[in-house]
C-alpha cells in the first residue's frame, strides 16, 4: 500500500503541509486535515484511505449524472471515505464525514472487476464521497483503467489545487462537478470551502479536453433565487453554452432540515437556464420532467429517458441531428442502425 501522499512539504520542525486541496492544512504530528483522511505521521502526510473502498456498485451513467457521455451505459462506481468540504446538506455524510466500514482494493482489482462487468461497463466512476480526497489511489487506478481501454469519470466538488488536478486530468475522460452556488459566502458558510478553486477546476477540465457536466443542488432559501440561478447560468454559458447543466432537487438530511425543493422552483430554474444554455436537465424529481435530450436548434427529441431507462432515438446519428443537421455535443454508444456517434466537443 502506497499511503505516502505526493503533494506535501515541511513548513517547520513541528508541522508538515498538505498541498492537495486549497485548505493547505498545516498538520502537527498525529493531526488530520480538514478532509479527515490525511494525517501527519512521522513528519509526512499520509493517506488514511488509500485503497479503502466503502461502496462498489454498477451504476447507470445517468446516475452520476452524466447525460451526454455514453448514454445508456454503466460505470463501475467506487467510493471511499473523506471530503474536503463539510456541507450541511450532504447526502452521503456517513462516508464523507464519518468512519463507515471499508475493505481493501487494488488498482489491478478494479480492472478485474471491470472485465467481469463487460459489456455493460464502459469504465469507472470515482464517486459517492469526494474522490479527490482519495487522490493517490484514484490516480493509480485511473492509470490502470486507461491502460486497459476503459474510461475514467470523476464526480467531484472540484475543490483541489491546480497541480494535482492537472496530473489527474491526464487520465480523466469525464467529470460531473457539483457547483453549489456562484457565491463565495455560500461556500464558506454552508460548505466550509471556497468558490474560486472550483471554478478554476471546471475551466481546467474543459481546457484539458475532458467531457464536463455541472450539477447544482437547489436548496430553498439558500441558492434558489433568480439572481443565484442567473449568476450560475451566466458563468457556465460564458465558459461553454453546450455544457449540460443539471438542477437537482434537495431533500433534508445530515444537518439540514429545510423542506424539499419545490418542483416549480426546479422548472423555473430550467426555463431560465435554457435562455443561455443548450442542455438543461432536472434531477432527483421524476415528476418534474426535464430529463430528455432535445436538439437545441429544432427541438426534436434525441434521447428519451424514463428513470434510468435510456433510448437514443433515430434522430441522433454521427453526432448530428438528422432533422436539422445541427451538431450535437454528446458522446454516445453505438446507436440504432449500428451507427456510432462521436462527440463534437473538444473532449470527444
Amino acid at each position: 500500500m502506497n499511503d505516502r501522499t505526493q503533494y506535501q512539504r515541511r513548513v517547520s520542525q513541528e508541522r508538515v503541509q498538505c498541498l492537495l486541496c486549497p485548505h493547505m492544512c498545516r498538520l502537527r504530528e498525529g493531526q488530520r486535515g480538514a478532509c479527515g483522511v490525511r494525517i501527519n505521521q512521522g513528519g509526512e502526510v499520509r493517506s488514511l484511505n488509500y485503497g479503502r473502498v466503502t461502496s462498489i456498485a454498477l451504476d447507470p451513467t445517468e446516475k452520476k449524472p452524466l447525460y451526454h457521455f455514453h448514454p445508456g451505459s454503466y460505470l463501475l462506481s467506487l467510493g471511499s471515505l473523506g471530503c474536503s468540504m463539510s456541507c450541511g446538506f450532504c447526502q452521503n455524510w456517513e462516508i464523507s464525514q464519518g468512519e463507515a466500514p471499508a475493505r481493501e482494493i487494488t488498482p489491478d482489482e478494479v480492472v478485474t472487476l471491470l472485465d467481469r462487468s463487460r459489456p455493460q461497463a464502459v469504465g469507472v466512476a470515482y464517486t459517492y464521497s469526494e474522490p479527490l480526497m482519495w487522490y493517490e489511489f484514484v490516480l493509480a487506478a485511473a492509470e490502470a483503467v486507461r491502460r486497459a481501454g476503459y474510461v475514467n469519470v470523476l464526480v467531484t466538488n472540484g475543490f483541489i489545487n491546480p497541480e494535482p488536478l492537472a496530473e489527474l486530468l491526464k487520465f480523466t475522460d469525464a467529470l460531473n462537478v457539483d457547483l453549489k452556488a456562484l457565491r463565495d459566502d455560500f461556500y464558506r458558510r454552508i460548505c466550509r470551502g471556497r468558490l474560486d478553486p472550483v471554478l478554476r477546476a471546471v475551466e481546467m477540465a474543459k481546457e484539458a479536453g475532458c467531457h464536463v457536466e455541472v450539477t447544482n443542488l437547489l436548496i430553498p432559501g439558500l441558492n434558489d433565487s433568480d439572481e443565484d440561478i442567473h449568476s450560475l447560468v451566466d458563468w457556465v454559458a460564458d465558459l461553454d453554452p453546450s455544457i449540460p447543466l443539471h438542477f437537482s432537487r434537495y431533500y433534508p438530511g445530515y444537518r439540514m432540515n429545510r423542506p424539499p425543493t419545490p418542483v416549480d422552483t426546479l422548472k423555473r430554474a430550467r426555463d431560465l437556464a435554457l435562455q443561455r444554455l443548450s442542455y438543461v436537465y432536472i434531477g432527483n424529481a421524476p415528476q418534474a420532467g426535464g430529463s430528455d435530450t432535445h436538439c437545441p436548434s429544432c427541438g426534436v427529441t434525441l434521447i428519451e429517458r424514463s428513470g434510468y431507462d435510456v433510448e437514443v432515438t433515430p434522430y441522433l446519428a454521427e453526432g448530428r441531428c438528422r432533422v436539422c443537421g445541427a451538431d450535437i455535443e454528446i458522446i454516445t454508444e453505438v446507436g440504432e442502425g449500428g451507427e456510432e456517434n462521436h462527440c463534437n466537443s473538444p473532449g470527444g
